[in-house]
């Protein structure tokens, strides 16, 4: 995503100062092991910390307006917490509106899941699976953990913690970081990083949960075997479209995984014998059927070249080759070469109610000129000139501002890795702006967001489904995929329910 995440500036730049006021540590009795330990947060702090981080992570990624999906979500979450170790923390669990495949926790007991991964699991057991590891996480005290290493490494506390979660749940580069950020990413996300001790706890206390819930704990290997099969599908798409595999952002990929890791999950499943109920199938089906699947409405859609954000009543267009990258704070349409683009993003209206003020207050120039212009009927200001940036230098700039629906404007910022590359997209760049345009009635229902829905199994298998999605790429595939059948996965019975793309 060529777009800014803001948790490298702003939860860092927040929290670091908080961190520093924690001290030298204090000892505490860990509640999963019974043995003391040195810590830097102790439960007061982790729940005041893990509170405050909570309101920035639904600020970035915002909550999924499903308000029966979030209590489904909170339920199954609430009833694990409290057969655990830490039954009185004030748990939280939330459905983040994000498309990546992944779940993380943060101290103090919140706990996130991502539609995205969402979509892939085939059972309420497994959901259970991924948040029974992520509340081992938080029940023993792998967060503080982290942070009281790295006090004692001489780093701010919850720019160890919290931003690493954080970090952890993109994925380090993954496709949704911008260029610019890749560096700050890839610096800061070794803090992401559990011990392979801390992620062998977390597995055996999530079986734990899942055990004195009912919950088979085999399903947290049948969760492995989906994210591995997601894996997969996304390097044979790769493969066919000639380009390399994607080290993406997932739960498999930020929580490290081998051989031996699988291995210690199968055994430690192995080891719990009982009656257990239902895996919840039916009901976790009927819990996603209506789920958004890929980008929601909230986000704006990306259909082929095009982009469409039906609540802000805006579309775009990359030029061929080019590809779009959605984020919360950015769309980007970014070159072949992936060294140059054009950012959209939507102009604060405490920057200014005129462009003349915008361009004062949020580009802060030192010399330049502007140019009053149309855009497809919208009125816009180039500026073209100079700024200094916060290290004093004099830097370039080039933006276009536009005075969109809704009475929002749009600042369009054509960004390069040097001027080099800036002066060979030009043309691109130049085409990408001039796409910019309000969104058409005939494009509305281009923006409709897909759905999972819930249907029998037809006698015709993935096949005859395929022939009526509206995925882009190896529809029959992707259906597998989301159904627990691709890569040596069970074909479903005739009249089974199976997830399908409407």
């Amino acid at each position: 995503m060529p777009f800014t995440h803001r948790w490298s500036r702003t939860l860092a730049a927040a929290l670091l100062g908080s961190a520093l006021l924690l001290g030298c540590g204090t000892t505490v009795v860990n509640p999963v092991t019974g043995r003391e330990e040195r810590t830097v947060m102790d439960e007061a702090t982790e729940i005041a910390e893990g509170k405050k981080a909570h309101e920035q992570v639904l600020a970035e990624y915002g909550a999924y307006a499903d308000p029966a999906l979030q209590a489904y979500v909170n339920g199954v979450g609430q009833k694990l917490a409290q057969l655990s170790h830490r039954s009185q923390l004030p748990w939280t669990f939330t459905v983040l509106d994000s498309t990546e495949i992944n779940a993380f926790a943060l101290p103090g007991g919140y706990v996130y899941i991502t539609r995205g991964l969402m979509a892939y699991l085939d059972s309420e057991a497994e959901l259970a699976g991924v948040i029974g590891h992520e509340i081992g996480h938080v029940t023993a005290r792998h967060g503080a953990q982290r942070a009281t290493r790295q006090q004692d490494a001489g780093l701010g506390v919850l720019a160890a913690t919290v931003l690493g979660a954080v970090l952890e749940s993109q994925g380090v580069g993954g496709a949704t970081q911008m260029a610019s950020q890749a560096s700050q990413t890839a610096a800061a996300g070794w803090l992401a990083t559990y011990s392979r001790e801390q992620e062998l706890q977390a597995d055996q206390l999530g079986a734990e949960y899942l055990a004195r819930n009912r919950y088979n704990p085999s399903n947290m290997v049948d969760v492995i075997g989906v994210l591995k099969s997601q894996e997969q599908f996304a390097a044979d798409l790769a493969r066919a479209e000639g380009r390399a595999a994607p080290s993406g952002a997932n739960w498999l990929s930020s929580h490290p995984s081998n051989d031996q890791r699988l291995a210690d999950i199968r055994r430690i499943a192995a080891g719990y014998q009982g009656e257990y109920a239902d895996d919840g199938r039916s009901r976790y089906l009927q819990a996603i059927d209506g789920m958004s699947f890929g980008e929601s409405r909230a986000q704006g859609v990306t259909r082929g070249r095009h982009f469409y954000h039906e609540e802000l009543g805006i579309a775009l267009t990359a030029p061929q080759g080019w590809r779009i990258q959605n984020a919360p704070s950015a769309i980007a349409l970014v070159n072949a070469a992936g060294d140059a683009g054009l950012i959209v993003r939507v102009v604060p209206a405490q920057a200014g109610k005129t462009h003349e003020e915008i361009i004062r207050n949020l580009i802060k120039p030192t010399q330049g000129r502007v140019e009053q212009r149309y855009l497809h009927g919208l009125a816009a200001t180039q500026f073209t000139g100079s700024r200094r940036n916060d290290q004093g230098q004099t830097q370039a700039v080039n933006v276009l501002l536009v005075s969109g629906p809704g009475n929002r404007n749009y600042l369009l910022n054509r960004g390069a890795r040097d001027a080099a590359a800036l002066q060979r997209a030009a043309t691109g760049l130049a085409e990408a702006e001039a796409s910019f345009r309000p969104l058409s009635g005939a494009e509305l229902a281009a923006a409709r967001p897909w759905a999972l829905k819930t249907v029998p199994f037809p006698r015709g298998g993935f096949a005859e489904l395929a022939r009526s999605s509206p995925l882009p790429a190896r529809a029959e595939a992707q259906l597998k995929l989301l159904n627990s059948a691709y890569a040596g996965g069970g074909q479903p019975r005739p009249g089974q329910p199976v997830k399908v793309v409407r």
